[in-house]
């Protein structure tokens, strides 16, 4: 698979993920913990500035 990668410096980006079947798994605590582990592996990798992050804290929010 080939991804398209911007290379405009200073740039923002917003974006929105959803889960399969929208099932509200972020609102886990584990989920929380594999994505920011997910976060930093992929930071390392290909540095990035992370100006904010919304996850829900329950299935109702």
């Amino acid at each position: 698979m080939r991804y398209r990668r911007s290379n405009t410096p200073g740039a923002t980006y917003f974006f929105t993920v959803v889960t399969q079947h929208r099932r509200p798994i972020l609102c886990l605590p584990e989920s929380v913990d594999l994505l920011k582990g997910a976060m930093q592996a992929v930071r390392r990798a290909h540095p990035f500035q992370l100006d904010a992050l919304v996850l829900p804290t329950s299935p109702l929010d």
